[in-house]
């Protein structure tokens, strides 16, 4: 996970320091790119520890088609909960779009199952194509998340919009956009949902898996997070070996897992680093 540090070096290098909706602030490039080989270990971040068990939990939920954190909240995960109302609603956010994206004629199309069954019977199809950003349910900027789920509408924007597939040589390998980056909060834990993804995919689909590209839009540091005990103190660590994943079980569907199925072996991080989120 060296180009990780790299990246965080671009950052603060060749960022400009910009305005944002939160508030707080960022240092900002536009346009970068991480690839991440899955033969050689599951890239889970080593130079600070990263709760794998959000990670999975998160994208179980997104694969269910729930957007309501009470789901989350029962198996103690609560990365959604500034962005919840009262009674836990998200609005139509990625899960919605993944499994229900409503069309005009009043049909739901299950993109993920769609997106499986192609990779099975058109392998070599340029189309393997799963979006989030679905423009009619976009929130609206001047109100708040809340406000935003009352009105029908997602309560976040989705950061990482759009992936692809592609099948090679027995491989399946994924490619992510991502039109807002996060990198010190966000970043490490969409690199691990994104493997984790195509390895899940890969074993519905009698595949081995192959690469993770990471393309980036707008790419950012939190000016808070540029501390001495944040971001700086990170760049003083040194990675540590990657661990293994291990799927335990094929379930019968790609919506079928459990946390009880995916194992992380040898992961040994550098210890966590807090760090305050923007809202």
């Amino acid at each position: 996970m060296q180009v990780y540090l790299d990246l965080l070096r671009d950052v603060i290098t060749n960022g400009r320091d910009r305005l944002d909706r939160t508030g707080v602030g960022t240092r900002s490039v536009f346009g970068r790119q991480l690839r991440f080989d899955l033969t050689v270990g599951f890239p889970l971040l080593t130079t600070k520890r990263l709760y794998f068990k959000g990670v999975a939990g998160e994208l179980l939920w997104f694969l269910s088609g729930d957007t309501n954190v009470n789901w989350l909240q029962a198996q103690g995960i609560h990365i959604w909960d500034e962005w919840a109302t009262e009674t836990g609603a998200l609005g139509p956010i990625y899960g919605a779009q993944w499994r229900a994206w409503p069309t005009p004629d009043g049909r739901l199309i299950d993109q993920l199952a769609e997106l499986v069954d192609a990779i099975r019977t058109r392998p070599y199809s340029r189309r393997l194509v799963v979006t989030a950003w679905n423009p009619a349910d976009l929130p609206r900027e001047e109100l708040s998340p809340q406000d935003n789920v009352r009105a029908g509408r997602m309560a976040l924007a989705p950061c990482h919009c759009l992936f692809q597939f592609q099948v090679a040589e027995g491989r399946l390998s994924c490619q992510l956009y991502q039109r807002s980056a996060d990198l010190f909060l966000g970043v490490p834990f969409n690199i691990a949902s994104y493997a984790l993804l195509t390895h899940l995919i890969a074993q519905q689909c009698d595949l081995e898996p192959g690469e993770f590209i990471h393309t980036f839009g707008d790419l950012h540091l939190y000016l808070n997070h540029l501390t001495p005990d944040i971001v700086y103190a990170q760049l003083e660590r040194t990675p540590r070996p990657l661990p293994r994943l291990i799927l335990k079980r094929r379930p019968p569907t790609l919506f079928d897992y459990d946390f009880e199925d995916i194992e992380i072996q040898g992961y040994d991080p550098h210890p966590a680093i807090r760090a305050p989120i923007a809202v």
